[in-house]
């Protein structure tokens, strides 16, 4: 018997790969959350919508069927969809042929382990696991008793400044740094009413919870943030139960979150709310100097199929 080729196809051009991979995305909407978010916004807010550098697409087809996927949208990491090992070993061959120098990697579990494995033995780079997560799916929900005082409400232009400073406070909290303008964030959230706000009764904001639009049957639930000093007074909770009833009502089949498994706090409190686990997702960090050890393979301009 033959051996499978593995030939993933690489572009910059998101509506070739919606075209071809759209389908295959929208086929598990709570597996593939990120990427059909991600793509919506780069819909959405333009192909620079998470920064300067230009994003990369790929999609695996065989027998003229899209089996998996990934982008990138620098300086984020690489997304991929579940992948074999032969898939994820294929996908470091082609990467480093291209000279991509992808900071680490997010998917589930099982796939990036062995992308990681093969990306240190294709290129030489140092690999460590940065976090650990579970996706979770809304099951019933069971909004938090008794809830704080005050109430929910949906984040407006006047709110602006303040979801920008809260935006870069839980992008340092995660260890991402400042890399996304908080202003351009919360102005895209705003506009389709993607922020949600717990307030006390005098009206002052303390909590958020986040949701991405409605796409393939389902709405994911991100970021959740409270200020440091206002936690462990049920804010969020209440915040999420609200979002989360919310997107129900808009008519979402799947109301999907992540969490870190290092945080045992938010995972009890999603699970009481009503949430039940999905599947393990991880990230892990690389570096290397991907020029310096793709010598094995036929050098490629970047722009060579892609």
């Amino acid at each position: 018997m033959a051996p499978v080729a593995y030939n993933w196809q690489l572009t910059h051009d998101l509506d070739v790969f919606l075209a071809r991979a759209g389908e295959f995305l929208r086929s598990r909407p709570a597996m593939h959350t990120v990427p059909l978010s991600v793509t919506d916004t780069l819909r959405r807010r333009g192909i620079h919508g998470f920064g300067a550098g230009v994003p990369v697409f790929g999609f695996l087809e065989r027998e003229g069927t899209v089996r998996a996927a990934f982008f990138r949208t620098p300086p984020y990491r690489l997304n991929v969809t579940p992948l074999s090992g032969e898939e994820a070993d294929a996908l470091a061959v082609r990467l480093a042929e291209e000279a991509h120098s992808p900071p680490g990697v997010f998917g589930d579990r099982a796939t990036v382990a062995a992308f990681a494995e093969a990306w240190q033995r294709r290129t030489g780079a140092t690999v460590s696991q940065r976090s650990r997560e579970r996706l979770y799916r809304l099951h019933l929900l069971t909004p938090p008793e008794p809830a704080p005082p005050g109430r929910a409400r949906v984040a407006t232009g006047a709110d602006r400044e303040e979801l920008a400073r809260w935006q870069g406070q839980f992008a340092a909290a995660i260890g991402e740094g400042a890399s996304r303008d908080g202003g351009a964030w919360a102005d895209d959230r705003i506009a389709y009413g993607g922020v949600t706000l717990w307030e006390t009764p005098d009206g002052t904001p303390v909590a958020m919870a986040c949701v991405t639009p409605l796409i393939a049957g389902q709405i994911r639930v991100a970021p959740v943030y409270t200020p440091a000093p206002l936690r462990g007074r049920g804010y969020a909770g209440a915040a999420t139960a609200e979002v989360s009833r919310a997107a129900l009502a808009a008519g979402a089949e799947e109301v999907l979150l992540f969490t870190d498994l290092a945080n045992p706090t938010s995972n009890g409190l999603y699970q009481r709310i009503g949430y039940r686990p999905v599947s393990d997702f991880a990230t892990y960090d690389f570096a290397c100097d991907v020029t310096a050890t793709a010598a094995p393979w036929p050098n490629r301009s970047p722009n060579d199929g892609s």
